[in-house]
């Protein structure tokens, strides 16, 4: 089943791809790695903010976690001129989750299960990944959740 097939059956569908607000470019691909800029818990006017120990809960954390792995995804789209068949693995997926000092436990890691859980859910065995999960004391926009990906890709077909 593709990417699209699976997105579909899931209820879900990706974005456009979001410009970079700053001097940097949302991707990078060298050789057959693919090094996605962070992507923030926001589509469209969708956003997910808040800080966890604060009002954010793990459930709404977890949402804005899966929002910024739609946007992964989008971006790893474009890097791969649409097709994404073409990407091999979830490499590493790396994740910011604005809390306050004394938010600790296991809720951070849990909040970007809902990027990795998707990352698995849509590429299988090839989505799961190494990653990290902490804790930031602001995030852009305030939103909830950024995560930044790197992902191996394979040969135009």
């Amino acid at each position: 089943m593709s990417i699209a097939q699976k997105l579909t059956e899931m209820g879900l569908s990706l974005p456009e791809p979001m410009a970079p607000v700053a001097n940097y470019v949302p991707y990078v691909v060298s050789g057959d790695l693919v090094f996605v800029s962070g992507q923030i818990s926001k589509i469209g006017d969708d956003i997910v903010r808040g800080r966890l120990g604060a009002g954010l809960t793990v459930e709404a954390g977890q949402r804005a976690a899966r929002l910024c792995g739609l946007n992964i995804v989008a971006q790893l789209k474009a890097a791969c001129d649409g097709d994404l068949s073409r990407v091999r693995r979830i490499v590493k997926l790396g994740g910011f989750v604005q809390a306050t000092p004394d938010a600790t436990g296991p809720a951070i890691p849990q909040i970007v299960n809902g990027c990795s859980d998707l990352m698995v859910a849509l590429f299988g065995e090839s989505g799961r990944h190494a990653r990290f999960a902490v804790s930031a004391p602001s995030l852009p926009l305030d939103v909830a959740v950024e995560i930044d990906c790197v992902a191996e890709i394979g040969a135009r077909h």
